[in-house]
């Protein structure tokens, strides 16, 4: 008799320990000691310690009721030995679902849980060593693009130096030929002036062709009016046409004085006025280029590429990837456009700004300004970047409408983890 009852209180000990300490992490342990009275854990109540898990809730917080489903509000945590723990709500206590690895949330149900924890822990640490592994290789190779990087942003700012030295001596000449052009129109002015002086004071002009007497050869009389007209309107044609021969012609010299083509004075004015406006108009177009590459120039050395400019190695560069039967190409710092199966290219956004979270700001690429959509707004593109030993785009798609989403996988993206986040718990 007396062994009896020396097992049931034993087994009634086992089952009032069991029943107190289900649900509740070590950091919470302390609070659930056997004592005559239990506290909620936010101090609102006190009740008898016989109260606790007896699957009523008493305290506002839940916390009276870490093993079951009593409370709307409480949690119940999963040790998950061999595996990660954590919590779940606790009205996924006892529903005939396994949501613990370990099964221990269904002690009191239907439902026969396997322990996976450890299956389930080999594998995460398994992918987690593969992921430091690729980590380190992005790292490597960061480390390698980041030299290259900072050697072409030296080779852009000599660039850039030799293109402002070059266009200051373009400058200069161009000052040099306008001053040139103004001579030699002047020089052209005087040859024509000297070819064909004015007439002395009182002596009358040479006739118009158009407007003087023309007789009618081996006649001797005077043409008619109506002969006169035609002959006027077949000479104005002919200067008409002369006037549509020149104009297709620029570059040739209009003399309309008659007699200067074969002057050799005038002739040689011509061609220096001639030649000096050419010189000057190719060398204002050179000057215009050359300024357009230098702004070009400086606004690429303007970008933000990252504390040590490591995505500097993205410049110049465009990856493509195919879906939804389009082609996306992603040009780093430029734009993002789409292309359809039958040619047409839509531009999704061009390079805005940086998008990242405080802690990470060079974890996202913004490109807006993209063309407008039928009834909806202008297109952007929001480019996530991820760690990987190569660069490529790993996916896109359009969460919403005309804004769409990447994530470009480059070794530039690679950050060292903090210690707390390389190791997985196994063990509490």
């Amino acid at each position: 008799m007396n062994y009896h009852i020396a097992v049931a209180v034993i087994w009634a000990a086992v089952f009032v320990e069991s029943r107190k300490i289900r649900g509740i992490s070590l950091s919470y342990k302390r609070f659930y000691k056997e004592r005559k009275s239990f506290l909620c854990i936010d101090g609102s109540k006190l009740i008898p310690f016989e109260q606790v898990n007896d699957d009523y809730c008493d305290c506002a917080d839940g916390s009276d009721e870490p093993g079951t489903a009593a409370c709307p509000n409480g949690h119940f945590y999963c040790t998950n030995l061999g595996f990660r723990p954590h919590y779940i709500q606790s009205s996924r206590v006892n529903d005939g679902i396994c949501d613990c690895c370990d099964g221990s949330d269904e002690y009191n149900s239907s439902a026969h849980c396997q322990n996976t924890c450890r299956n389930l822990g080999q594998r995460e640490r398994a992918e987690l060593e593969e992921r430091m592994r690729r980590l380190n290789e992005g790292l490597l190779m960061k480390r390698q693009l980041v030299e290259e990087g900072a050697d072409v942003w030296r080779e852009k700012q000599a660039e850039l130096s030799d293109l402002q030295k070059v266009a200051e001596d373009l400058q200069i000449r161009l000052e040099y030929l306008r001053k040139r052009k103004t001579e030699a129109e002047a020089l052209k002015e005087e040859a024509l002036a000297a070819a064909h002086p004015p007439p002395p004071p009182g002596q009358e002009g040479p006739r118009s062709p158009i407007r003087a007497e023309i007789s009618l050869e081996g006649h001797g009389q005077p043409m008619q009016d109506t002969d006169i007209l035609i002959d006027t309107d077949t000479r104005l044609q002919q200067w008409m046409d002369s006037a549509e021969k020149r104009e297709e012609s620029p570059n040739e010299p209009e003399v309309r004085d008659a007699g200067t083509e074969d002057d050799p004075d005038v002739k040689a004015a011509v061609e220096a006025a001639k030649s000096a406006v050419a010189d000057l108009k190719k060398s204002e177009e050179a000057y215009q280029r050359l300024q357009m590459e230098i702004r070009e120039l400086e606004d690429r050395l303007a970008i933000d590429y990252g504390p040590e400019r490591e995505f500097l190695f993205l410049l110049g560069r465009c990856f493509q990837i195919t879906a939804y039967e389009y082609a996306y190409t992603i040009c780093p710092f430029n734009q993002v456009t789409q292309k359809s199966q039958a040619g047409t290219e839509v531009l999704l956004g061009k390079w805005d700004a940086w998008g990242g979270p405080p802690e990470n700001p060079y974890g996202m690429m913004k490109y807006d300004r993209g063309e407008p959509c039928w009834q909806g707004p202008t297109r952007s593109t929001h480019v996530r970047l991820t760690c990987g030993a190569d660069s490529a785009v790993r996916w896109v798609k359009e969460p919403s409408k005309c804004h769409y989403a990447m994530e470009l996988q480059t070794p530039v993206a690679c950050r060292p983890q903090p210690p707390s986040r390389r190791g997985v718990h196994s063990e509490l």
